[in-house]
């Protein structure tokens, strides 16, 4: 998915791992940690059984104090997952083999800490166990001693409130705030934000990754059915969020509410036409009532989540579309309406 590839891309950045460890992060170990150290670890693991396991990122960190590194797993997440905890505790046993078979211990030393971080973006708020014990029954005579103790770090993007976000110099509470933005010049004062951050030629791929991100990502969600312009630097999209993106949005929005009121009565004249004029007048109508979705969302709540966003726009059927449309309109709030769009999708909330 473009929405994950972009991410990574973004946090393959050292800069933006120490961002996110020093600004979400609120763990005394935190202040032992010496950010100048921070480097990728290499994220396909493969097991004993020969299985391979393709991991989001990992980084390690050395301690101020010592020698003793701390591995850091990073896994994104857009859906809340009742067996995250399961699924970190195999992440964290690969890398643990992987580091016996590679030799990277020097004899007598100690596997090193894992800190897994579960960055999560998506509606509603997570409710799923960090503690994997949490997830195993307790069992009779004494075999809750068996059960494992393992748990990962939340980080619930949609629970950081963005006028609480530091103010001080952070590029992951930038990033938070470009997904949170609800208008085009909330969106163009933090990108002349990390054009002034991101000015020293070191720092040319991170523009580059935050470039992509805005160009395939972000815009595209704000402005659905606009073809956004080929853009190769921050400079070029700020020149380009002053010059149009406020009349392409209040042409969107129009356009979106107008066409997503009329599918209704465009279904029924459908009837009798050529078979590939219907398909492509079908595919027509669902762009159009995607649009109608979220423009509706747009006006009544002010911010859409990305998630949210993919989630309509991957819908193909009409009749479904039809219906968030009216719920769009009719939801008491964007969380009653993700929570039935979830539903409907096939994916379980817990």
């Amino acid at each position: 998915m473009e929405y994950d590839a972009s991410y990574k891309a973004l946090f393959s950045h050292p800069e933006m791992m120490a961002d996110l460890l020093a600004g979400f992060v609120a763990e005394p170990w935190v202040q032992e940690v010496d950010f100048t150290t921070l480097e990728p670890v290499r994220g396909s693991y493969v097991s004993d059984d020969l299985r391979k396991r393709e991991d989001d990122l990992v980084w390690r960190v050395r301690l101020r104090e010592s020698w003793l590194y701390v591995y850091l797993l990073l896994e994104f997440q857009s859906r809340v997952d009742r067996f995250m905890a399961v699924r970190v505790m195999t992440y964290v046993g690969l890398l643990y083999q992987d580091l016996i078979r590679r030799k990277e211990l020097a004899p007598g030393l100690r596997l090193p800490p894992v800190v897994p971080l579960v960055l999560y973006n998506g509606l509603p708020r997570w409710r799923a166990a960090a503690e994997v014990a949490e997830l195993v029954a307790v069992g009779p005579g004494g075999l809750a001693a068996y059960r494992p103790q393992m748990r990962y770090l939340l980080i619930d993007e949609g629970a950081q409130l963005t006028e609480a976000l530091p103010v001080m110099r952070n590029l992951v509470a930038a990033l938070f705030r470009l997904e949170h933005s609800r208008q085009p010049e909330d969106v163009r004062r933090v990108v002349e934000t990390l054009i002034e951050w991101l000015a020293a030629p070191e720092q040319m791929e991170l523009r580059r990754a935050f470039t992509v991100w805005l160009k395939r990502v972000l815009l595209p969600a704000r402005l659905h059915g606009v073809e956004v312009p080929e853009v190769a630097d921050l400079q070029e999209v700020r020149s380009m969020l002053a010059e149009r993106v406020i009349e392409w949005t209040r042409d969107w929005k129009q356009q979106g509410l107008e066409e997503g009121r009329q599918e209704g009565r465009q279904e029924g004249r459908q009837e009798g036409r050529q078979e590939g004029r219907q398909e492509g007048r079908q595919e027509g109508q669902i762009a159009s009532a995607r649009r109608g979705v979220l423009a509706a969302l747009e006006i009544r709540f002010g911010r859409t989540p990305l998630v949210v966003q993919e989630a309509v726009n991957c819908i193909e059927d009409l009749t479904r579309l039809w219906m968030l449309h009216r719920h769009a309109i009719l939801a008491a709030s964007l969380e009653e309406f993700a929570a039935d769009l979830e539903k409907g999708n096939g994916h379980r909330e817990y």
